[in-house]
């Protein structure tokens, strides 16, 4: 069937729509203020919020955009991938061991995700002012943590903790995020942004370049190696895109010129006075890698050990964690810090390739159908860029990241108009309208929800005691993990079985959790199991200072019959170990 087409142009959209185009890009990186136990929850509560707004709004002020496609819906692959982690999500909340808080919220970006990318191949139909607007915010959010990080790094005593956070790497910009990858992920796609602002005509080239100079000083100031990749890739994009302008064609070529420049100058200014940059330091590290081929190296034994069904949407933290693998890094990783890679192991081989193929299909698709467009080809460039983050790290498990990637996936793949066929009617898109409230809603609900956890870790000085405070964080619908994680570390050892160990250790298996974990499994009679937990946190302990009280007293000759200073008698399976 053709598509419709309303007599009337798109309109442009209200200025509502652009100050929520602005504030969903730009607010989230600037929220520095989190509590415990999350550092980043509040920021993606925030992101999920606005990012629903925007699309409410953009809606309203775009009701051209609500036409039927020609011949399929242009985003049917990464929504068919979507719905297969969904599907993965519910295996293993059901038959399998994954918190049902952890599965809700899987499920809920899930669903998220799949609006936005609904309401970006929307945005294809409702002219170029929507695609500005969503550009715009992220220059104004590279703007602003661009100077946020030049003052941690050039000022950083004037940093108070609260609206700018205090760099814990001294010398390097990490942002209100406080991950300076995530730092330099928001500068490129902002440096992309201007690109797009460039071709869509809303600034000119001078102006275009002052601020695309600008991002790339700040992606230097993060010192980080994915940001020197995604500089290469700014580059690559002016060599193969030959739509582009030819100044802009010219500012993408001297994107590396540019960051080696910006380099070289930050070295010369810290080697001529007192003052630290963190990226000289960067380079004298023994490990390039971060441990990333540490944690690959075990990531490939997992498949290897269960290819077929993985070990389960969500648990990979407590596969690897219970698996032997000595020499393991040193770090307590719930992620594998590649996305094939992570796909393969908590999904199994053929669910993973699966949702990759519909991946890849999705990239060569919006490649080809956002030739002839400026913007689409800007947005496919940010899909790229986050992807390329996502080889070698998990940006795609934040909300600030996720959702806009989606949206200008959405944007990338809309296929443009064929023959259309006019029509006098033009009305908003209630399926986005109602999508976009609901997201709004559930921001909301969360926060109030997540308040109830972190009154046990941030306790007002008129506070409930403690146990009442734990046992109200574990009624949290979204939450609960974090209660248990509580229950078991602060409120003293449970027995072996007890649900809230059920919890807390599907989350995050650290060394206080894997302590208090092997003492009730001992107190229960579980002494061979007790051991294997213990053995395990002797492999992190063995190149760190984890668990290094608890293996204190196995040197005494008084101590030798304790559970962990023994190895276990035989071999536990993680599955084996996992409460119910």
């Amino acid at each position: 069937m053709a598509p419709t087409l309303s007599l009337t142009p798109a309109p442009h959209p209200q200025a509502a729509t652009l100050a929520l185009a602005l504030a969903a890009a730009a607010a989230p990186p600037l929220l520095a203020w989190n509590t415990a136990p999350s550092s980043t929850f509040l920021n993606q509560a925030l992101a999920l919020g606005l990012w629903g707004a925007f699309v409410c709004a953009a809606a309203l002020a775009a009701p051209g955009a609500s036409m039927r496609w020609y011949r399929h819906r242009p985003t049917a692959a990464p929504l068919a991938a979507l719905a297969l982690l969904a599907l993965s999500v519910l295996w293993s909340w059901g038959p399998g061991s994954l918190p049902s808080g952890l599965a809700l919220q899987a499920l809920g970006l899930i669903a998220a995700a799949a609006l936005l990318l609904q309401a970006g191949a929307a945005a294809r139909g409702a002219g170029p002012a929507l695609t500005a607007a969503f550009f715009a915010g992220w220059v104004l959010a590279g703007l602003l943590c661009a100077a946020i990080g030049a003052l941690q790094v050039f000022a950083p005593q004037w940093v108070d903790g609260d609206w700018i956070a205090r760099s814990t790497l001294p010398g390097r910009a990490v942002g209100n995020l406080r991950q300076p990858n995530h730092l330099s992920s928001l500068l490129l796609w902002a440096a992309i942004a201007v690109v797009a602002l460039v071709e869509l005509r809303r600034i000119g080239p001078r102006t275009a370049a002052a601020l695309f100079t600008l991002m790339i000083f700040a992606v230097v100031l993060t010192a980080s190696r994915t940001g020197v990749v995604g500089v290469a890739l700014l580059a690559l994009w002016g060599l193969a895109d030959r739509r582009l302008l030819r100044p802009t064609r010219r500012l993408l070529f001297a994107a590396p010129l540019l960051y080696a420049l910006a380099w070289w100058a930050l070295a010369a200014w810290a080697d001529a006075g007192a003052h630290r940059f963190g990226g000289t330091e960067r380079l004298a590290e023994a490990d390039l890698s971060a441990s990333r081929f540490g944690i690959w190296a075990n990531t490939l034994a997992l498949i290897r050990a269960q290819p077929w069904a993985g070990v389960g949407f969500g648990e990979f933290n407590f596969a690897w964690t219970l698996t032997p693998f000595p020499g393991r890094p040193t770090a307590f990783f719930d992620h594998a810090h590649n996305l094939p890679l992570h796909l393969a192991a908590e999904l199994g081989l053929p669910l993973a390739a699966a949702v990759m193929a519909l991946l890849l299909w999705a990239l060569a698709q919006a490649v080809r159908r956002s030739a002839a467009d400026a913007g689409a080809r800007a947005a496919l460039m940010m899909v790229l860029m986050i992807g390329l983050h996502s080889l070698l790290e998990y940006p795609l498990w934040y909300s600030y990241f996720l959702l806009p990637t989606a949206w200008a996936w959405g944007l990338a793949l809309a296929s443009s108009p064929s023959t259309p066929r006019v029509t006098t009617a033009a009305r908003p898109s209630t399926a986005r309208v109602l999508g976009g409230s609901m997201l709004m809603l559930a921001a909301a609900v969360s926060v109030l929800d997540y308040m109830r956890v972190a009154a046990i870790f941030s306790a007002p000085q008129d506070a409930a005691p403690l146990a009442e405070r734990v046992a109200r964080g574990q009624r949290s619908l979204l939450f609960a993990h974090h209660a248990d994680y509580a229950a078991v570390t602060a409120l003293g050892p449970r027995r072996a079985d007890d649900a809230a160990f059920a919890g807390a250790t599907h989350y995050l298996l650290d060394g206080r959790l894997l302590q208090a974990w092997a003492r009730a499994l001992a107190a229960s009679g579980r002494d061979d199991e007790a051991r294997h937990v213990t053995a395990r946190l002797r492999e992190f302990s063995a190149r760190s200072d984890a668990g290094a009280d608890f293996f204190a007293d196995c040197a005494k000759p008084a101590s030798a019959a304790a559970f962990q200073c023994n190895e276990p008698q035989r071999a536990w399976g993680w599955r084996e170990l996992s409460p119910r």
